[in-house]
Formats: C-alpha cells, structure tokens, sequence
C-alpha cells in the first residue's frame, strides 16, 4: 500500500495529438467553439472537455492537476503559477473578513509575512504557535477560526507535525487542516493522515530542476472547482496561471520524483548520522535525536525516506558564511534558496528564506543565526561529499579535528 501514490502516477497515461509518448502541450491562450452556446456553457462551467481561455484551464494544466492528484491521493488539484500563488489563493478561499487562522510558528517566510503583514488588511488574525504542542493548538481554536495550517516537515526548523493528530482535533471542531507538503513529496501522505488541502510549491522536488516556479492545491473536486469559480473562486480571480509549457515540463520532471526522493533522503541520513557522530548540532527527522522521529516514522512512507533537508547549527553568522562561501568554492553546492536540485542548495534561513520574521521570533523559535539549511543533492558518492564537507569545517575551525568521526 506504500507505493499506491507513486504507482498511480506511474498509471497515468497520456497521448499527445499524434500519438506521442509526452501529451502534446496546449500553446493557446484562447479556444474557439461550433457553436455560441457551447462558449456559454463552457464559460458556466458545464461543459466537460471543453476549453475557453486558459487562465480559467488549459489541457496542459489539468494534465499536471491530475498527475499532482495521483501523487497525494486526492481527488483533484489545481496548478498555480508559484507555491505562494496555491497558498493565497487557498487562505482567502477559506477565510473571510474578521476571520482566525491557528498556524505553525515555523513556516515559509512568504508565508508568515502573507498571514502577518496582508490578512490583517482584511481583519483575517493569525495565532502563530508551536503546531506540536497539540494542547495549544485546541485551547487556541475560537468561533471565528476557520482553519489550521501547518507544513508536513517546516521550514526551515524540520519540525514535524503530527497531521493525524492535527486533523482529529480539527475534525472535531469542523476546521479544514491545510498542510504544504513541499518538504516532503512521497515521504508524506497527507491526506492519507486526513487533511484536507495539500499545498506544494512545484518549485522544490516535485519539479527538481531549478528552472521553473509553480504551485499546486491538492483537494476534493469540490473545493477545486470552487476555487476556479468565475464569480468568487480565489484562484481564478486573482489570476495566478501556470504556464502550460512549464506545466508540461514539470509533468515530465514529476515521472522521476521516486527515484529522486530517494536518493535525497539517502544522501541527507547519511550526512545527518555523521556529523551529529563529529558533534556538530544537526537537525533531521531521520535521526533519534530529533523530537519529532518516531512521528515521522509512524507517519511516513518508508521506502522514500525522512526527505532531503537537514539543518547545522556552527554558532554564528559569521562561520555560516564563511562555510557556505567556501563549499560553494570547492564545488560542493550553491550557496542559494530554495530545494530540491540535484546539486546541493544552502543558506541561512535566518537572513534569507525566513527573514521575515522578526529577530525576537526567530531567537524565541530557536532559529539561530548560525543555522544553515541544506537541501541535499544527488550526489552518487555521498561519502566523498562528506569527506569534502568536513574539510571545509575543518579548515574553518567548526570542527575540531580531535572529535571526528573517523
């Protein structure tokens, strides 16, 4: 039953128009019809197979929206143009002016600074919480909350939510629990657990290419479609459209999502269990270490892994850089945002990819300002990187070389 998501999307068959092994891709802003009636009831939404504009859908798009379908086991999505583009669109689907929203401390900065900085334009708060303190979450629920937000694996601390948990609470209390599972695509079911909207951000892993920026909602066809809707559908008015030949290229990146995750979760336990052996302070749900490991084994699915992104705390701002600057230098990654390449990615969330939240946040957390995130490639020699790795700390003087693994 553990690989059902991935041989679903294995299943998914498509024809391009001349018989093609790849869908042929939909390079049309706009579709014509036989008949004025037709047009009508198309634009209504009425009319299966049938096409109007592509900002309303393009065959591209819901070629990529049913692969995304199959890949968490729902049953629809919809494609964005960027993972900030599904989550916006998802918040002001949900909640209205005067509204709550109970959320995870640790998220994207995007993010957080979207619920803190622009809901509170429309009278929409957000209570910021540690999303494991299950207690706090219930006693934080008021008449006006309207839904609980979370990421299966945060970012950038790898906090680990308990989504069974979190959806039993906000089942009990008619909540929808919207979960980003960009962290952790294959690794984590969510909607298997019971949430309810699956937010990725195409961007990371699901893509893995670094080339492009997209975003998916993974839900019922319900709340798809009400989230198209021409009259109040958020993700239609606010008009954030993938492209169809980036929706075309990330389908055909998606076909090797389970071969990647894999060896990005390889890689990364592997690196995780030798530098916390060297008595670095290394962060990753992989390891017993980590508060949230056996909730992360108990709702994983094994054969992907505990995901590709670990965390190293070397004390200050200054070693962070100087570390980055140099792995960069010998050829071990990119001293850059974002994850899921196949070359490795690092940076210190505190001044990039979380800098919106304040410093007095940030420290209450427990985000350091020597915390570097990594999101770990798919390098085949992973003890040579290692090796190459612990040069640079050594160098550096991170490390002592008396207390190394050897």
């Amino acid at each position: 039953m553990s690989h059902k998501n991935s041989n679903d999307l294995q299943d998914l068959q498509y024809f391009g128009e001349y018989g093609g092994v790849n869908p042929s891709i939909s390079d049309s802003s706009t579709y014509t019809f036989i008949s004025a009636k037709t047009m009508f009831d198309t634009f209504e939404g009425n009319t299966e197979g049938c096409y109007l504009y592509s900002r309303h859908s393009s065959p591209s798009n819901l070629y990529l929206g049913e692969a995304l379908a199959a890949l968490e086991g729902t049953e629809s999505a919809n494609v964005t143009a960027s993972g900030m583009g599904a989550i916006t669109a998802v918040i002001l689907q949900l909640c209205n002016s005067g509204d709550h929203i109970i959320s995870s401390r640790t998220i994207y900065g995007g993010t957080y600074a979207f619920m803190k900085n622009f809901l509170i334009k429309f009278g929409i708060k957000t209570t910021f919480l540690d999303i494991t303190d299950l207690d706090a979450v219930a006693k934080a629920i008021t008449p006006k909350t309207k839904m609980i937000y979370c990421e299966s694996v945060s970012n950038p601390l790898l906090e680990v939510a308990d989504i069974s948990a979190l959806s039993r609470i906000a089942k009990k209390n008619e909540l929808p629990l919207v979960v980003d599972n960009t962290f952790s695509p294959l690794s984590v079911s969510p909607a298997k657990l019971g949430a309810d909207v699956i937010i990725h951000s195409l961007t990371k892993f699901i893509n893995g290419t670094s080339d492009c920026v997209a975003g998916v909602v993974c839900g019922t066809t319900d709340f798809c479609l009400s989230l198209k809707d021409v009259n109040n559908g958020a993700g239609m008015l606010l008009g954030s459209t993938l492209d169809s030949l980036r929706a075309s290229s990330i389908l055909k990146n998606m076909r090797t999502l389970h071969i990647r995750m894999k060896k990005h979760s390889e890689n990364a336990q592997y690196l995780a269990e030798n530098f916390e052996k060297d008595g670095l302070r290394v962060v990753y749900p992989g390891l017993p270490s980590h508060p949230g490991h056996l909730i992360m084994e108990d709702q994983m699915n094994p054969e992907y892994g505990y995901g590709g992104l670990i965390t190293m705390d070397v004390g200050t701002i200054e070693n962070a850089n100087a570390l980055m600057e140099l792995m960069q230098e010998r050829k071990l990654g990119y001293l850059a945002v974002s994850l899921g390449f196949y070359k490795t990615l690092f940076s210190a969330p505190g001044s990039s990819t979380s800098s919106e939240i304040p410093l007095e946040e940030q420290k209450e957390m427990g985000l350091g300002n020597g915390l570097i995130r990594f999101s770990i490639g798919l390098d085949d020699d992973i003890q040579r990187t290692y090796s190459l790795m612990k040069k640079c700390l050594i160098d550096l003087n991170i490390l002592d070389i008396k207390s190394i693994n050897v």
